[in-house]
């Protein structure tokens, strides 16, 4: 069978044949076609695992497990060492046993990607990998910054950066030396592979103009992952911030000053089942000023019998009409067998009220008028998932988002415009814990 580029199948639609027809397709290559394929790395890679085009010097392959970014990193090391022999490259791990284990040694490393007549040469008493062509690199540990001090080098990878200790300003002291020895060739160029946290050096990274930023998920490489892994992952993390963070590749940031933090929604959090124990339940809206504006923050709540609160849903709907979020609240409301509505009436004051009742909620709907700003009314609420008085039936990511986006002292920096998410279950909350008794501040 003639190898021909012009009729590439891709390795995920390898893996989606069953194992008879995978066999009879590599077979059909040879061997010799068969090694050529295996070894070419541009016709089994995902667009995002390849190097961008055009004029850059830092890459950052920024995504959750499973990626691929270690092979990502390791081919395109291996790419620029075999075509030119006078690279010189920096390997960087959070320490030598790390860049040992995982860029050279391990299944997606240097030494195992290459085929056999263009593998380097690993002499780990040099901490170095020399190739046939000439090219070389060296090892370094970001724990020991000053080892960079004085090599150059015209490349670097720089692995799992988000992971190097920064505790006396290890990583940002590496990450300078790096550059300032990058002083060889004629485009000296980095290529940083991590999972994403909001570190000082991966938020100076995502803030510089001149970082070319690849961003992923582990759903991504699902082609070529176990089944049962996705499923066990997204079961056990999906939509935590863990989950967000580690499998989805998200940047999660922890503002200064926030009334909610991940950590305290984290320790808020409970089996779904939870729903079951509540007595009492009911809905916070927060209706939107117009149609085309912000989302109709639509969040269902319940009272256990042991007076906790718990969040069952977030219901919200985003740029819907009148009619549809009236509908969306009407069905929330059936859905959960909810004895109250609580909506906020500053926005059309009693038509809010004749738009519920109109979408045949036969339910008591009590208006509330937010006579102070939004910080001010969520304080309290803050405050009783600081004594641990508020759960989380399973994750709200969007909700929560706009929760630690709300500052103590005023202000408000996250998603949206407007935190309508989070004003509902204000709404909801101050009904079910607070009632119609004083509502305590938080003293800043």
């Amino acid at each position: 069978m003639e190898h021909d580029d012009r009729d590439v199948i891709t390795a995920q639609q390898i893996n989606r044949l069953d194992d008879k027809s995978r066999a009879f397709f590599l077979d059909a290559l040879g061997a010799h076609h068969r090694l050529e394929y295996e070894a070419s790395w541009h016709k089994w890679a995902r667009k995002e695992q390849l190097a961008p085009a055009g004029d850059w010097t830092v890459w950052m392959i920024m995504a959750g497990r499973g990626f691929g970014k270690t092979r990502a990193g390791a081919e395109w090391v291996r790419e620029i060492a075999e075509a030119d022999g006078s690279a010189r490259f920096a390997l960087i791990g959070a320490n030598f046993a790390e860049a040992r284990m995982v860029m050279v040694e391990g299944e997606s490393g240097l030494l195992s990607i290459a085929p056999a007549k263009t593998r380097p040469q690993w002499e780990p008493s040099l901490k170095r990998l020399r190739w046939p062509g000439g090219a070389e690199a060296y090892l370094y540990s970001a724990a020991e910054p000053e080892g960079l001090r004085g090599p150059q080098h015209s490349h670097s990878w720089c692995d799992e950066i988000a992971k190097w200790p920064n505790n006396s300003g290890q990583a940002l002291a590496a990450w300078d030396n790096l550059k300032m020895g990058l002083r060889l060739g004629q485009a000296p160029k980095i290529t940083a592979t991590t999972t994403p946290r909001p570190v000082p050096l991966v938020r100076s990274l995502v803030g510089d103009r001149g970082t070319v930023i690849t961003r992923g998920s582990t759903k991504d490489n699902v082609a070529n992952l176990p089944g049962a892994f996705i499923k066990v992952m997204e079961a056990d993390y999906g939509g935590t911030r863990l989950g967000r963070q580690e499998l989805d590749g998200e940047l999660i940031e922890e503002l200064e000053g926030a009334l909610w933090t991940r950590a305290m929604l984290e320790d808020s959090r409970v089996d779904p089942n939870e729903a079951s124990q509540t007595e009492r339940i009911v809905i916070g809206v927060d209706p939107p000023a117009s149609q085309n504006g912000d989302a109709c923050g639509i969040i269902v709540a319940g009272l256990r019998r042991d007076k906790k609160a718990v969040i069952l849903a977030d219901d919200s709907v985003a740029k819907a009409s009148p009619e549809t979020w009236a509908r969306a609240v009407a069905k929330a409301a059936r859905k959960w067998s909810a004895d109250r509505v609580i909506a906020e009436a500053n926005q059309g004051g009693a038509m809010v009220k004749s738009v519920l009742q109109a979408a045949d909620i036969s339910l008591p709907v009590r208006l509330v008028h937010a006579s102070r700003g939004k910080v001010a009314r969520a304080e309290p609420v803050a405050a009783l998932y600081e004594a641990g008085r508020v759960l989380h039936a399973g994750a709200f990511p969007r909700l929560e988002d706009e929760l630690c986006g709300l500052l103590i002292g005023g202000g408000y920096e996250g998603p949206g415009r407007s935190p309508d998410r989070a004003d509902a279950l204000v709404y909801a909350l101050t009904e079910l814990m607070l009632g119609k008794r004083r509502e305590p501040r938080v003293r800043v």
